[in-house]
């Protein structure tokens, strides 16, 4: 009976997303495979009239294209290696921020936050010139990461623009943006929405992107924000707007959108009955843009002194309205069944006309209720979207004293999560956090209303230009700015005084037990290699490979780096509630109430072995899995023995790095 043996190679971190399409095409028809591989012949039979083959057809491709997709399936061997040293409240919190390339990133997270994520909102480069395009790598992602931050050598370490100059202009962009969407569509809820900030230059080839990622029939819009207020630059029109492409990942799962309500109109207040206390505003129960020729929508009212009103027109009840008769927006049948919605005021203009076709003393109205416009969803947000402008987002920063060029307004950002209504608990994606606008979105929303939102932000250690205001602070690359944004945010909200949103003040924190229901920390994971040693022996020194294999997780790496990387190779959630406890003087790791077991100390003798299998028992979790070091065992009679106690004891899943 042997352990199994988690390869660096074929046991990585990612999915291979080829083999999961293949097998997932297997399922579907399984009369196209051949001796295990795909007959793309019997594909195209089976698909019949839902393929074309024509030479010339519709389509949106570029060049780069088919490496892209590629790009997107390849597998990463790196991993990500906590920082606890620059995290807050780490042994509490669930949010993230990863500092790397967003690409080997989003690679690393595919199976632990496969379909979690309820909200994804980015601000990508808009490739106007002089923005940061990351120079992806087919052939070593990773080693290209350490070589442009600047880890390795001083090869590559300059940043990348990319001008119109360079000829490929809008094919970078394109390159650089497909694969990452193309991933993180993975991580997306079934009822997720992805927010994308966008400007003009590349407004068009994102949506041809996203219709082919997301499917057209699941974009769900694109807003107009304004930008700014005024602006001088341009040769013809003045840009002061950029916008909000928005797709589901499927709009048949997705909650309609809730906004644009307008609270202060609500000034009325039930004095009486099952509602009272509830607020109402009135609305005129005829509006004249209502027009149709139902009988049952124009009829008399009674007012209270003994007159009737009806809307102008040319016929009047029994007669049959005609088109352009006024028109009452319920039949008389609702007035019936709702009459304790209705009031009849006395007014000194009214658009109705009493039983002498005179101008009537009267109008009718019907109680709207705040909390049935919030519960049925009837208003929704406007496509352009005014109130916030970019000075508020460096308003926001100027705030917590910190320099960033044009960031965008969290309040921006908490009102996206508003009016998608994300869940109490839902996870907020960004890999484009750049100064970290998204974390104080979610944490001043988790504040005012009292949950656990996540977050989870990707952000490059690109360098901070040596001119700018932040690197003048002190600030070496963007990811040590957005950092210590949510280290002074944090702070802030902690003094509880308030949040300002737009012109509104809302007063948070009456007292520290709503701080306590509120996840105000992060933790800190870094970009880095695999911490195992993977096989690559120089010819010359076969002896030397050989013996450092003996010993394979990296000298320069602790328990706490590779026990993470086991967190993402087995798809767990790197914030699982992690337990340490003693057994026979070695440390043990409990995971998931005992859903993986790690003891990566050496000279693990059988008392160890039977102390782990012991927690079987003790914490029955549903199934089991159970890693040590291959090497870390006192010899290969108790790693013998290690398989077969932890068997009769309900393991079957042994393995050993």
């Amino acid at each position: 009976m042997t352990m199994d043996k988690l390869d660096p190679k074929t046991d990585g971190a990612t999915p291979d997303i080829v083999e999961q399409n293949v097998e997932q095409l297997k399922a579907l028809f399984p009369e196209i495979v051949t001796e295990g591989k795909i007959d793309f012949d019997a594909l195209q039979e089976v698909l019949g009239d839902y393929t074309d083959d024509r030479e010339e057809r519709y389509n949106f491709t570029w060049n780069g294209k088919s490496r892209a997709r590629r790009l997107a399936q390849s597998r990463s061997t790196g991993t990500l290696r906590p920082c606890p040293e620059e995290s807050v409240n780490w042994d509490t919190t669930q949010n993230l921020f990863i500092e790397g390339d967003n690409l080997e990133v989003l690679k690393l997270l595919q199976k632990s936050y496969h379909k979690k994520v309820k909200m994804i909102y980015i601000d990508p480069p808009y490739n106007t010139g002089g923005d940061f395009i990351y120079p992806d790598d087919f052939q070593d992602s990773i080693g290209n990461y350490l070589r442009i931050t600047g880890q390795v050598d001083e090869e590559g370490k300059k940043r990348s623009s990319n001008p119109e100059t360079s000829g490929r202009y809008h094919t970078n962009w394109l390159n650089m943006m497909y694969p990452r969407l193309k991933l993180v569509r993975n991580l997306l809820a079934d009822d997720g929405v992805l927010f994308v900030s966008i400007g003009e230059d590349e407004v068009n080839n994102l949506l041809g992107i996203c219709n082919e990622i997301f499917g057209e029939e699941n974009r769900l819009g694109v807003a107009c924000r304004v930008a700014k207020k005024t602006n001088n630059k341009g040769d013809f029109w003045s840009p002061n707007y950029d916008y909000i492409v928005t797709y589901a990942k499927s709009a048949g799962s997705t909650t309609p959108f809730f906004g644009g309500v307008n609270y202060s109109a609500y000034d009325q207040v039930e004095m009486s009955g099952p509602r009272k206390g509830e607020k109402y505003q009135l609305v005129r129960l005829y509006m004249s843009n209502i027009q149709n020729r139902n009988p049952d929508q124009r009829f008399w009212i009674d007012c209270p002194d003994g007159s009737k009103v009806i809307p102008l027109g040319e016929m009047y009840p029994p007669e049959r309205p005609i088109l352009g008769d006024g028109i009452w927006r319920w039949t008389k049948h609702k007035l019936e069944a709702e009459r304790d919605r209705i009031v009849i005021k006395a007014v000194r203009c009214s658009n109705l006309v009493n039983q002498d076709r005179q101008p009537a003393k009267w109008n009718v109205y019907t109680k709207t209720y705040l909390n049935d416009v919030i519960r049925d969803a009837t208003a929704k947000p406007n496509s352009l979207v005014e109130q916030f402008i970019n000075q508020m987002g460096t308003r926001e920063l100027r705030q917590l004293d910190i320099p960033f060029d044009y960031p965008k307004p969290a309040a921006m950002i908490r009102y996206l999560m508003e009016i998608m209504r994300i869940d109490q608990e839902g996870i907020v994606l960004d890999f484009f956090a750049g100064s970290c606008s998204s974390v104080q979105a979610v944490l001043e929303l988790n504040v005012a209303d009292k949950t656990d939102r996540r977050f989870i932000m990707v952000q490059l250690p690109e360098p901070c230009d040596p001119k700018s205001e932040a690197a003048k602070a002190g600030f070496a690359n963007i990811a040590e700015v957005g950092k210590e944004r949510i280290r002074r945010a944090i702070r802030k909200l902690e003094k509880a005084g308030g949040i300002s949103i737009g012109n509104r003040q809302e007063s948070l924190l009456e007292d520290s037990v709503k701080l306590d229901a509120c996840n105000l920390g992060f933790r800190v994971f870094k970009l880095d290699t695999s911490n195992i040693k993977a096989w690559d022996a120089e010819f010359e020194d076969i002896e030397g490979a050989l013996l450092s294999s003996v010993e394979n997780v990296k000298p320069d790496r602790t328990e706490a780096d590779v026990l993470y990387e086991l967190l993402l190779k087995f798809g767990l959630d790197l914030a699982v509630p992690i337990e340490q406890r003693d057994i026979a003087g070695k440390t043990v790791h409990i995971i998931g109430a005992g859903a993986l077991i790690v003891c990566l100390a050496d000279e693990i003798g059988l008392d160890v072995v039977e102390g782990i299998a012991a927690l079987k028992t003790e914490l029955s979790p549903e199934t089991a899995r159970v890693v040590f070091k291959d090497a870390g065992f006192a010899d290969d009679v108790v790693k013998t023995n290690a398989v077969q106690i932890l068997h009769q004891a309900g393991i079957e899943d042994v393995r050993s790095l």
